[in-house]
């Protein structure tokens, strides 16, 4: 029997389907599942895919079909079942095999699992994968981290199940340990703002100008059709126009307001805390998500204080759709400015630019600025992408309807947090100087923690020396 190039743990959604599309790649794939019935069962649905797949019903025999140096994907939870399935693996496994972790795992984690991997062995590698159920069946975006010797041995594989742009695979070493994990952690956080951005302007046609789901739907196809032509953009004209079958309305005005969420943003955001990096878009969409599940609080509010979107905005489509251009930028300008960070802090030399060409097919947030963007940070990597001429002028153009926008919200009652924390974040990056002044002057008064003065004279304290200390 031909032994397997490479192993698969985990026959949940996102597994099954990985599975298929390397089984599909022409690659004999061995797969496990701690439901025996699953696995077969997996075998059994492949179809004109099965004779690549080989069910396996104990690790042991997981291992044993895979041809050496194996390499073994996990496709489990992230957390604790990772860590107890590399714990199982460890013993039936060669000092110079690899475990592969593709789930969404704290880059911390894979921090750690790397350490242990460099003391104990199997080697280990830590790729994001991002794509959703479609793209894990038809091509991914892949971002790994780990040894590059690691990455290098297993990349034809994955370089033939990604995406691909223009031919050129969606797949790219981001750096050690945790590099992979982290940029797919922040991939995530940019998802989050651009969903949230997407999901107050509908806000907007909705509540404050009073359209119908299907005339959204229509204006976000039409959007589609321009610079915000996007995966997410695609998507919410599809939703939008969508009918329910069991009551033959709308289909989003059928589904309850209540948003889920996996942690990844959380995560992002955390992170940008701990690395000083500003972020606010990202944040504010992931306080959207968590206020979003308060159902009972926001109902408790609007029954105290009255409904608070109205209709009558005094803003256009065409400001709509500036603003939106603007808010893109700026929340994937914070995204790439986090990713700048992590590199600098953590010694990653990650590839900028190569991160965003792995972005422009196969992930949740492929959109048709991405390849301006990676243009951009080929020039030069260290600048915020917002000062790159062709997002400045983009900025420059539109930044005015994204004011517009966000007034309107504000005199109707449209919370709009991801936009006008976009906005707050790029006159604070525009101003050359801030009114940090007057917080420096209240820290000395009350703790005497000093500060810099404009004139240079070597004076750290003001004359209010002694009070409040």
């Amino acid at each position: 029997m031909t032994q397997s190039q490479i192993g698969l743990i985990g026959l949940g959604t996102m597994g099954a389907m990985l599975a298929l599309n390397i089984a599909e790649k022409g690659f004999p794939i061995a797969v496990w599942n701690r439901t025996v019935s699953v696995t077969h069962g997996f075998k059994a649905e492949a179809g004109a895919l099965a004779d690549k797949v080989t069910p396996c019903e104990t690790l042991a025999d997981l291992v044993a079909a895979i041809k050496p140096p194996r390499a073994i994907i996990l496709m489990v939870p992230a957390g604790q079942a990772v860590d107890d399935m590399i714990t199982d693996l460890r013993p039936l496994m060669a000092a110079d095999d690899l475990i592969i972790d593709a789930g969404n795992a704290l880059f911390h984690d894979t921090d750690r699992r790397a350490a242990e991997a460099a003391e104990k062995g199997p080697h280990f590698l830590g790729i994001g994968v991002s794509g959703g159920e479609e793209g894990a069946r038809h091509g991914p975006a892949i971002m790994g981290g780990g040894l590059r010797a690691d990455w290098d041995r297993v990349a034809p594989i994955l370089n033939a199940i990604a995406a691909k742009y223009k031919g050129e695979p969606c797949a790219a070493y981001m750096g050690p340990a945790g590099a992979g994990h982290f940029v797919k952690a922040v991939h995530n956080g940019i998802e989050y703002a651009d969903m949230q951005m997407i999901a107050e302007v509908y806000g907007v046609m909705r509540d404050g100008l009073g359209m119908q789901a299907a005339e959204i739907a229509d204006v976000f196809k039409a959007w589609n059709q321009g610079p915000l032509q996007s995966y997410l953009i695609e998507i919410s004209g599809e939703v939008s126009a969508a009918t329910d079958t069991h009551t033959g309305k709308p289909m989003l005005d059928m589904i309850l307001d209540r948003a889920g969420q996996k942690g990844t943003g959380r995560w992002t955001v955390i992170e940008a805390q701990h690395l000083a990096a500003t972020i606010p878009a990202i944040e504010a969409a992931v306080m959207a998500r968590n206020l979003s599940s308060r159902l009972e609080d926001r109902l408790a509010g609007e029954a105290v204080f009255g409904t608070a979107p109205q209709a009558g905005a005094n803003v256009t489509l065409a400001q709509l759709e500036q603003a939106m251009i603007a808010g893109k930028i700026l929340c994937y300008a914070q995204g790439f400015a986090l990713i700048s960070a992590a590199s600098n802090a953590f010694d990653w030399p990650m590839p900028l630019p190569e991160i965003a060409r792995v972005w422009r097919e196969g992930c949740i947030i492929r959109s048709s600025m991405l390849n301006d963007m990676a243009t951009a940070l080929t020039e030069d990597a260290t600048r915020n992408l917002m000062l790159a001429p062709f997002f400045a002028d983009h900025l420059k153009a539109s930044h005015g309807a994204l004011r517009q926008v966000i007034a309107a919200g504000a005199l109707s009652g449209l919370p709009l947090p991801a936009l006008a924390s976009g906005l707050a974040w790029f006159d604070m990056m525009r101003t050359g100087r801030s009114t940090a002044n007057m917080i420096q002057a209240q820290r000395d008064f009350f703790g005497a923690h000093g500060f810099e003065r404009v004139d240079g004279i070597d004076d750290k304290h003001g004359p209010w020396a002694g009070h409040g200390i």
